[in-house]
């Protein structure tokens, strides 16, 4: 929450700045933009977090924060948490939604490859998209009434509360503002969640926490640095193996993760390394073992 708020506001002072014609500070606004968009990121994490009730120690914060961020990323709170419960509960298999397509063995490849360039170059729009389109499938898996009237009462308040911002943006004329504080740095996070989502699960081929997720074990202070600024979600098997455990607490149950046969991942030592070996597999997307027998 600092680090958002407080790249924000270093942003908006140097976009002050610039406008007031100091051109100078164009060079700064570019690599806070980046700044900003990395902390976004971590946004969306602490949603992820607040989705399993691990962000804040009372009940009534961890939903305020997770509707907040859901009504400012286009997913409401109620509906992102029914759907990752379900990722979790069907890691990997045809019944995990959140890795559609690719956990499909009767999705195409061309399908899958479209779907994977549009998710790691325009997350923005379509995670939302991910999430909107299996509640609204009929029918739907998000059979509870009680649920879904609350998806549609947040849903209500995210249409009330982007409705205002835009207006209040054009009603000011203040599209620049808009687009340097709000929206390419909120682009970006999008892309940024999405490709550690792929780094995370995408091209492995198993449906346990050790084998369908990619875990990084940094042993650099400045990778220990950009772990903790990402809540330790690198540490994704273990979340998977444990879901209950607080974010600054993974760190202490790695033994989670250490492979226990050949099918399983062992924990990479960087991103680096974990994303080559994403790149390599990136051409035919998929995740699961069902694709074994499918072939």
């Amino acid at each position: 929450m600092v680090g958002t708020y407080g790249s924000a506001a270093l942003l908006a002072w140097c976009m002050y700045k610039y406008v007031s014609g100091h051109t100078a500070f164009l060079w700064l606004i570019v690599p806070l933009m980046l700044v900003s968009s990395h902390f976004m990121h971590a946004m969306l994490i602490a949603y992820h977090e607040a989705a399993h009730g691990n962000l804040r120690q009372w009940k009534w914060l961890n939903e305020f924060d997770g509707q907040l961020v859901g009504m400012i990323s286009l997913t409401p709170f109620t509906l992102y948490r029914a759907l990752h419960q379900k990722h979790h509960v069907n890691l990997a298999t045809v019944k995990d939604l959140e890795l559609w397509p690719f956990v499909d063995p009767q999705q195409p490849l061309w399908w899958r490859r479209a779907a994977a360039f549009l998710e790691l170059n325009f997350g923005f729009f379509y995670t939302p998209y991910l999430f909107w389109r299996v509640f609204l499938e009929n029918p739907s898996p998000v059979t509870n009434k009680t649920v879904r009237k609350r998806i549609w009462i947040e849903t209500a308040g995210m249409i009330l509360l982007w409705t205002t911002a835009l207006a209040l943006v054009a009603w000011f004329n203040v599209w620049n503002w808009f687009l340097v504080l709000y929206f390419i740095p909120a682009f970006i996070a999008g892309n940024m969640q999405s490709w550690r989502k792929y780094i995370e699960h995408v091209g492995l081929s198993g449906n346990s926490a050790r084998s369908a997720t990619r875990s990084i074990i940094v042993e650099t202070t400045p990778g220990r640095f950009v772990a903790l600024s990402l809540l330790h979600q690198p540490l994704h098997g273990v979340h998977h193996a444990k879901s209950s455990i607080p974010c600054d607490e993974l760190v202490e149950h790695v033994a989670l993760i250490e492979p226990k046969d050949g099918g399983d991942t062992a924990p990479f030592p960087n991103y680096r390394s974990a994303f080559a070996d994403l790149i390599k597999r990136l051409h035919d997307p998929r995740v699961g073992a069902q694709w074994a027998t499918a072939e």
